[in-house]
């Protein structure tokens, strides 16, 4: 049976351009980030996400993801390569309920020989205002020890009531 073991947590009380979540080691080979009502301060913004070296964010341009897009018509495939970032959370805003809940698991974060990779699903509630459900993954194409990782706001901040809780996986 495995069980999570809290390592580290942001609830965002007052709108701010970026934090991180640290404390990524070698003690779990996986971790678990979960994120409720994650929001931006600007409508139709994203929030973003990169991993960091020693404390500090890697903005290289080594960022790819592919990932499902699933919503009430229709679905389609979608995948970046090539970015400074990852979407975490987009088109959101200043609407009504319009938050993103997100769940990814972290693997090799802490493995310098490996690249940095994770698995995700979310539901979104967006600011036209629509439904969908996205499953995928990310990859950071770094052979590179990662020890967290930081969110930020690509337009706006992100918003008051955005939680984000970070467990390491114990077997």
């Amino acid at each position: 049976m495995s069980s999570l073991i809290k390592i580290d947590e942001e609830i965002v009380t007052s709108a701010v351009a970026s934090f991180t979540l640290t404390g990524i080691d070698s003690t779990y080979d996986v971790y678990m980030l979960r994120a409720n009502n994650v929001t931006s301060t600007t409508d139709n913004g994203s929030i973003r996400a990169r991993v960091t070296v020693s404390g500090t964010p890697d903005t290289s341009a080594n960022y790819d993801n592919a990932y499902k897009l699933l919503n009430t018509t229709a679905f389609s495939n979608q995948s970046n390569t090539n970015m400074t970032s990852w979407e975490f959370a987009g088109g959101t805003g200043t609407g009504t309920g319009e938050t993103v809940q997100n769940i990814l698991y972290l693997f090799n974060f802490n493995n310098a020989s490996e690249y940095s990779f994770t698995t995700w699903e979310n539901a979104t509630f967006n600011h036209q205002p629509q439904l969908y459900g996205a499953q995928g993954g990310n990859v950071h194409t770094v052979a590179q020890a990662c020890d967290g990782i930081q969110f930020f706001g690509d337009t706006g901040n992100i918003q008051t009531g955005s939680q984000f809780v970070l467990y390491g996986l114990k077997k």
